[in-house]
């Protein structure tokens, strides 16, 4: 498939990219910086530019199949809302060009996933994690009124690690393990293309 990949430079993004190289997908990634993409192929274009550009996200959908967007923000003091506004834009650039599927990733806590946590985890997304999470906050209900075939994604706490296969997808229920890699997360992410999962669904993510 040919894959546009937002956020590939960040620590799920860029496993994604290199998972969908690895199975020959024509993969198209947005960067402000070409010096933090660290992978090289052939079937990879690197388009310079912003999230928050209309041309530069319209160069990075147009002439593909599936939009994934791994967006996130690392500013904890101020909501920059890069995820929700630039998500907007991806969705906004996809309707004009008629792509239909897309697929991204939030977080666990976010949206109606916030009544499953604990009540440690919902101080700690209260308060130290307040920014990014209102800003997941912001993004969701727009991609479910977007009318796209669209899946969010909810990992648990994000590790680094290799990609072991051993994560669960699950539906209205407390994550049974709190953490998942990043690469596990990538490769759900790209399940949900390949076999079309968990449209117009919001799972979490975890390891297992």
């Amino acid at each position: 498939m040919r894959l546009a990949i937002f956020g590939a430079t960040g620590g799920t993004g860029l496993e994604l990219t290199r998972q969908a190289l690895e199975k020959g997908h024509s993969v198209r990634v947005l960067v402000r910086n070409p010096n933090r993409m660290t992978l090289t192929n052939a079937n990879m274009r690197i388009v310079l530019g912003s999230v928050l550009d209309h041309e530069s996200v319209t160069k990075t959908v147009l002439g593909t199949d599936v939009v994934l967007s791994c967006l996130g923000q690392r500013n904890l003091l101020r909501n920059t809302r890069v995820v929700s506004v630039g998500t907007h834009l991806i969705m906004s650039v996809m309707k004009e060009h008629g792509v239909r599927r897309l697929v991204v990733e939030s977080a666990f806590g976010a949206g109606e996933s916030l009544a499953l946590a604990s009540l440690m985890e919902r101080l700690v997304f209260a308060t130290l994690l307040w920014a990014p999470y209102e800003d997941k906050n912001l993004m969701e209900p727009d991609v479910r009124a977007s009318g796209l075939d669209w899946t969010i994604l909810r990992p648990t706490l994000l590790t680094n690690g290799p990609r072991t296969g051993r994560y669960a997808v699950e539906m209205g229920k407390r994550p049974a393990v709190g953490k998942v890699t990043r690469a596990d997360v990538a490769t759900a992410m790209l399940r949900a293309v390949e076999e079309r999962l968990w449209i117009g669904e919001s799972p979490s993510v975890t390891g297992t």
